[in-house]
């Protein structure tokens, strides 16, 4: 079955400078957001902007992103236009001239009007599916999750409605305009990619408590699903 699209881009995704960067399909966006946990939520509260990072986590047409209850974010974003943001940096463009300078890089922006998940029961699946996203199998392996925490855990939604990505891909050189080829300096690409340490244990793990394999292969941007 060929991948759903979104809507037609609408005046708030449509990209209309160097729009050949842009992609609207559903592959592309959701590829995007699956390999990029950290989101930036943009909320107006008391009538400024104001940009919160976030984890978010996509089921089906929807992402999710979740915080305390009390936040004043969260508040602010029941019932409320909302833009969320997710962004891969690929590397830096070097090139012959300050001005051709770049980013190489993979984002999505996503709009529309954010809903409040409140009952307990479907917190949980969510909270779980964000687990399975991110962690796959870790969450059968926790302290169960009470209705307390779930009650004090704040989670908002947005459709993949209103949706488009941005992707900078300069090969090396690729951004040097053309009088400037044969300028002698070092043009090319600063290739940039996300890395896993060393995982670090508690201090009082019980003994005979050892990582598990599925951490062992965790790679930040390489989310299954």
């Amino acid at each position: 079955m060929p991948p759903r699209p979104t809507a037609a881009p609408s005046p708030r995704t449509r990209l209309r400078r160097v729009p050949e960067k842009a992609a609207y399909d559903r592959a592309t966006i959701e590829a995007i957001l699956d390999a990029m946990p950290v989101a930036h939520v943009g909320y107006v509260m008391d009538g400024a902007p104001v940009v919160i990072p976030t984890l978010q986590w996509r089921e089906g047409d929807h992402i999710y992103w979740h915080g305390s209850s009390a936040s004043r974010s969260l508040k602010a974003g029941r019932g409320a236009q909302v833009c969320v943001t997710v962004t891969l940096v690929d590397g830096m463009v070097m090139a012959r001239s300050g001005f051709e300078h770049s980013v190489n890089h993979r984002s999505v922006m996503i709009f529309g009007e954010a809903r409040a998940i409140t009952d307990l029961a479907e917190k949980r699946r969510h909270l779980q599916a964000m687990f399975d996203k991110i962690f796959p199998g870790r969450w059968e392996t926790l302290r169960p999750i009470t209705d307390k925490e779930l009650t004090a855990t704040g989670i908002l939604t947005l459709p993949i409605s209103e949706a488009s990505a941005k992707i900078g891909a300069h090969a090396p050189g690729g951004s040097d305009a053309e009088e400037d080829r044969s300028f002698p300096v070092w043009s090319g690409i600063l290739p940039i990619s996300l890395a896993t340490g060393t995982p670090i244990p508690a201090p009082d793990l019980p003994e005979g408590v050892t990582l598990p394999e599925g951490l062992k292969r965790w790679r930040f941007g390489e989310i299954p699903g």
